[in-house]
């Protein structure tokens, strides 16, 4: 709450997942205090995909201020329409 925030569902086993690691890492720590990059591990925490509907991996999930979703995307994302969606949402 309080900051745009995007939720990366993945898990070890999804190539997509394993593609998308080295600039998820990156982009968490360049956006860190201006947006939340948080991946999660969905084989740590099997409650997570019925609680957040996840049925594909990866699935990525943005969140504006208010907590509220904006997008819902399954399968692999783009480092720059991860970016793009950011800035949409207000994150300089």
């Amino acid at each position: 709450k309080d900051t745009v925030t995007m939720v990366d569902f993945g898990a070890p086993f999804c190539a997509p997942c394993k593609a998308m690691a080295p600039f998820l890492e990156k982009l968490e720590k360049e956006y860190k205090g201006r947006a939340a990059i948080v991946v999660l591990d969905v084989g740590k925490a099997p409650d997570v995909c019925e609680r957040y509907g996840i049925t594909e991996l990866p699935t990525q999930i943005f969140y504006n201020k208010e907590g509220k979703e904006i997008l819902r995307h399954t399968g692999f994302m783009k480092e720059e329409t991860i970016v793009k969606q950011l800035k949409k949402m207000g994150v300089k």
